[in-house]
């Protein structure tokens, strides 16, 4: 038990962790030969990020980088509450506060990530962005932030049907 308690606490910080490298991160959206990128706070050309966003002004964009700090909020008021259920709680009883903020935290994702897929995602192949850099591929932090998604629901999950013992 005491395994499987470490081996999801690590796993959660791993979450933590990896959204908020997505979140921070300029490279959501990559140019075709990698020398301009997209993120969600500013655009990179020649690793120089102090080019303003194409969209930057937009609420949609506002929302997502909304939706992505929370996401990193909840992750990490749910990892703070599962150390804390671990030492007070009863033996017996469910994580059911930790895992019902980390499926906020997961929603959160989605609906951020969501916004940005249907707004962004797919503007790269038919549009041409400052400096005539064709957003080409998606970038690490745009995957990291789906990953993050599907890592946050099994951690939301986990701490439903985990039981103190």
């Amino acid at each position: 038990m005491l395994v499987l308690l470490a081996g999801i606490f690590v796993f959660h910080i791993a979450t933590v962790i990896m959204i908020f490298v997505s979140t921070i991160a300029n490279v959501w959206m990559v140019s075709e030969n990698g020398t301009y990128s997209e993120g969600l706070w500013s655009a990179c050309r020649n690793e120089k990020c102090d080019v303003t966003l194409a969209y930057g002004g937009d609420d949609a964009l506002k929302s997502v980088q909304a939706f992505m700090i929370l996401a990193i909020i909840f992750s990490v008021i749910s990892l703070i509450i599962f150390i804390f259920q671990l030492f007070t709680m009863e033996k017996g009883n469910r994580f059911f506060l930790s895992g019902a903020i980390m499926l906020v935290c997961w929603l959160c994702i989605l609906i951020g990530v969501s916004i940005y897929t249907d707004k962004y995602g797919n503007v790269g192949r038919n549009a041409t962005h400052i400096n005539t850099y064709k957003l080409d591929h998606h970038g690490y932090s745009f995957i990291l932030a789906w990953i993050c998604f599907c890592f946050s629901f099994i951690i939301g999950v986990l701490y439903l049907v985990l039981r103190k013992k």
